[in-house]
């Protein structure tokens, strides 16, 4: 970050960077920074819901529901502690420090948990929730710093940046699963203690990657000048010590009083954006306006997309038929489905952006949230089939019909999770820029945490039948559908509310 004073309204001056692929080459070192990141939180994704009821459970099926809206509380308070970790780095550290901090907090989290006590288990959650909010939104919020809002390679760079995230998605669950169940399992359950030490290893490589690749970065994301002292990072390890017992807390607290809690923090959210736009003036006021009319259809769409790590794991590993042909897919490998296809979707939906916007023919950024919505729909429409018409003499449902749903489920993420990081760049008021991409992992977080209660209906009291499951995700389609088409007909509207941003 330049040493220059910017005034509201004003662009930080970019350095001149040399240019790989037609891209800033700081772009792939915060690449491969996010992809060791994401190998480490993908790879106890698959493990944290099936961890949880057999080891504080005894495998009952009746800890399901239990497991489904723990899994939910985690991953909103993982998302909603961005806002604070997008303030911190904006006012206090700035984004370099942020993300080292709290790639140091991450990596502690992801050892603690792999230790069988209850207890631990949930504090090490809790410093993973800490690390992640510092981490997260600040090395997303770094990739916008190095375009120009009028750049048109900017949607492509995230795009670039998001199939990082999604090579070590991809990667995560094989490693670990095989690790878990081939290499060091001693009897029917896997390992999960090693799922946990090898994600812990993969955070701690992200963390040297960015502490030895951050000077290519030329400044941007370094402390703002008169802020270059080691005092303020060590006030916020300490600070970040203290809020553990309170993540740890709003964690034990139930889905439902978290989503009280989660609904304030959106509303203060709010309230301080606003102020900030009506501060700029009616153009800066009205884009703060659209984006957080994108906030309330990002809940939705996450709400229901995050069944991945909760319900869609119990159907995997009870209602989806497994078996090919004497060689039984992993469960965990069902994680890596969404990643491949977003390795191999990502190219090509880039291309079609720049392509379209060549042709001054791009969907507005309200669209390609519609079309996201509508995808995320698509994919449940074909559970609701296979859940009634498919089902085999042993209650299962072809392999096929699980595998595609992610598949469907990774392109309507495409039109939309890239574009919302470019778009709170794009939206946010400048000073707050950190916060605005707080809100969207806030945002995200409270669809997560609805995440966890839909998938605690889904599995009923007893554990997932394929009655439950049938009627939860008719639900999901019907919401899903109609939103995308809402979302379609006030495009207009949103559009000129965001006053030629595209």
């Amino acid at each position: 970050m330049s040493g220059a004073a910017i005034t509201p309204g004003q662009e930080a001056p970019i350095p001149e960077f040399k240019q790989i692929m037609g891209h800033p080459a700081p772009l792939w070192m915060l690449f491969m920074s996010e992809f060791w990141e994401r190998f480490a939180f993908y790879g106890i994704r698959w493990a944290l819901v099936l961890y949880i009821v057999d080891q504080f459970y005894k495998g009952d099926g009746t800890g399901q529901a239990a497991a489904n809206l723990t899994y939910g509380s985690y991953l909103a308070l993982v998302y909603a502690a961005a806002l604070f970790g997008g303030y911190v780095a904006d006012r206090v550290i700035g984004y370099q420090r942020s993300i080292l901090v709290g790639a140091v907090f991450m990596a502690a989290g992801l050892f603690m948990i792999s230790i069988p006590n209850q207890d631990i288990f949930n504090a090490g959650l809790a410093t993973i929730i800490i690390g992640n909010g510092l981490f997260k939104p600040n090395i997303s919020t770094m990739v916008g710093k190095l375009y120009s809002i009028a750049d048109t390679r900017r949607d492509s760079g995230f795009t670039i940046f998001y199939m990082g995230i999604n090579v070590g998605g991809f990667l995560a669950p094989i490693f670990t699963q095989l690790l878990a169940q081939k290499v060091f399992n001693t009897g029917d359950t896997p390992a999960y203690k090693i799922v946990f030490i090898s994600a812990g290893i993969g955070m701690l490589l992200s963390l040297v990657w960015f502490a030895i690749g951050r000077r290519t970065l030329k400044g941007i994301g370094a402390p703002a000048e008169g802020t270059e002292g080691m005092a303020r990072v060590i006030y916020v390890a300490i600070g970040a010590l203290c809020v553990i017992p309170v993540a740890y807390f709003l964690l034990s607290m139930g889905a439902a009083k978290l989503q009280v809690f989660l609904s304030i923090l959106f509303i203060g959210l709010m309230v301080m954006l606003l102020i900030e736009g009506v501060r700029n003036g009616k153009v800066a006021r009205d884009k703060v306006i659209a984006m957080l009319l994108i906030f309330a259809f990002n809940i939705l769409f996450w709400m229901f997309f995050e069944q991945a790590g909760s319900s869609f794991t119990f159907l995997a590993d009870q209602i989806v038929n497994r078996d090919l042909g004497g060689f039984v897919f992993p469960t965990a490998w069902f994680q890596s489905v969404n990643s491949l296809a977003i390795i191999g979707f990502a190219p090509v939906v880039a291309y079609v952006w720049v392509m379209l916007g060549r042709r001054n023919m791009n969907p507005s950024i309200p669209r390609k949230f519609g079309l996201g919505l509508i995808g995320n729909g698509l994919a449940f429409g074909l559970l609701m089939f296979a859940l009634s018409s498919l089902v085999d003499a042993n209650n299962k449902i072809p392999f096929w019909t699980l595998f595609m749903v992610y598949v469907i489920q990774s392109i309507g993420e495409l039109c939309l999770s890239p574009i919302g990081l470019s778009m709170v760049t794009k939206l946010a008021p400048t000073r707050l820029v950190g916060l605005g991409m707080g809100g969207w992992f806030l945002s995200t977080g409270i669809g997560n945490n609805l995440s966890g209660i839909f998938a605690s209906h889904v599995s009923g009291e007893s554990g997932m039948s394929v009655a439950s499951a049938l009627s939860g995700y008719t639900f999901g389609f019907y919401s899903l559908l109609g939103a995308g088409i809402v979302l379609f007909l006030i495009a207009p509207l949103m559009q000129k509310l965001m006053h030629g941003v595209k």
